[in-house]
């Protein structure tokens, strides 16, 4: 029957359903619904951000071993997360699984550490059986919450409240908006301790070596440049024909122009080939001097190989010269060495 309303066809376990258009309409509503209850979740939590959150940030700051993360459920997965950011950024962290920390595992941690737990209810069974052992050796212990009330509160150093007005579904069955506020907390100590500790570019690009930005901050030009005789290098009074003799056999589309201390005074280029061409009637009776570009681009080894593509990308070449304190060419760079590197 048609009831005029607009159908979409889909295929699913071989069979094809038919799915209308105000269906489709009600998931996006639920969809936003969430996010906004979510998003309302978090805005209210900044609301409560108070002195005890400086009083977990100086814990954690004068804290000589290291953060221990630990949570049951849910609550433990955002733990794990929590940790792994910690760790990122240049804090000691690792998660504790607190059922197992009952069986043993609580010999991983030291009076020097301090303990970071999350829970919802704040009696969570695991972490209220722990809580007496790390008590004994003296261990800080702060807690992120829904309840400051609760008796993991009443034993915490320090309780941060991450309490929700209810999970974003029916019937406050599945911990959502619950997670994302502990989530959000963790994120905002992990950050705020950050900024504390001058944690720089260069200190993320250190802990991340295989990340884009790690190889952007930490790849130098020496990383990448050809040197030795791969170099293409040619005297000042050099033919035009052992230049090109010289760039077909190094094949980077240019080379070096040195004199007779062997400092760079020019470059000669594909492009500098065909332009001397043009307005010669005899090019070949000529000299590298003659049809060189003088003062060429040039960078150092040390420098940073994303500095190299930058500068190329200004000056829309695709080579650079690696030039020594004396102004000696020990490099030459291309274009798809960075590529190849992996720095964008």
């Amino acid at each position: 029957m048609d009831d005029g309303l607009p159908v979409t066809a889909s295929v699913k376990m071989g069979k094809t359903t038919t799915t209308s258009a105000p269906a489709a309409s009600k998931r996006q509503a639920c969809a936003r619904a969430v996010i906004a209850h979510e998003a309302a979740a978090i805005s209210a939590l900044a609301q409560r951000i108070d002195e005890r959150f400086d009083q977990a940030v100086n814990l954690i700051l004068n804290c000589n071993g290291r953060v221990i993360v630990t949570g049951m459920g849910k609550s433990g997965l955002i733990g794990k997360k929590i940790a792994a950011t910690f760790s990122s950024t240049g804090i000691a962290a690792f998660f504790l699984h607190p059922a197992e920390g009952g069986h043993g595992d609580l010999g991983v941690v030291s009076a020097d550490d301090v303990v970071l737990a999350i829970s919802k209810s704040g009696e969570s069974d695991e972490l209220v059986e722990i809580l007496p052992p790390l008590k004994r050796l003296g261990v800080p212990i702060i807690l992120i919450t829904g309840r400051t009330d609760s008796p993991l509160a009443q034993r915490a150093d320090c309780v941060l409240d991450a309490s929700v007005n209810g999970e974003a579904g029916p019937d406050n069955l599945v911990p959502t908006s619950s997670t994302t506020a502990a989530l959000v907390m963790g994120d905002a100590l992990a950050v705020t301790l950050l900024e504390e500790r001058g944690f720089s570019l260069e200190d993320f690009a250190r802990l991340h070596p295989k990340g884009a930005l790690g190889r952007r901050l930490l790849l130098t030009i020496e990383d990448v440049m050809h040197t030795g005789d791969q170099i293409p290098i040619v005297r000042q009074d050099a033919s035009i024909k052992e230049v090109i003799l010289e760039m077909t056999a190094k094949r980077f589309g240019s080379t070096a122009v040195v004199n007779n201390d062997g400092k760079l005074v020019g470059i000669f280029t594909d492009g500098d080939l065909r332009r001397w061409v043009e307005k010669r009637a005899d090019p070949l009776a000529a000299t590298a001097a003659d049809a060189m570009t003088p003062r060429p681009k040039t960078i150092s080894a040390g420098e940073l190989a994303v500095t190299a593509l930058n500068r190329m990308e200004k000056h829309k070449i695709t080579c650079l010269l690696v030039a020594d304190d004396h102004q000696r060419p020990c490099g030459i760079v291309h274009l798809h060495d960075i590529l190849r590197a992996g720095v964008v």
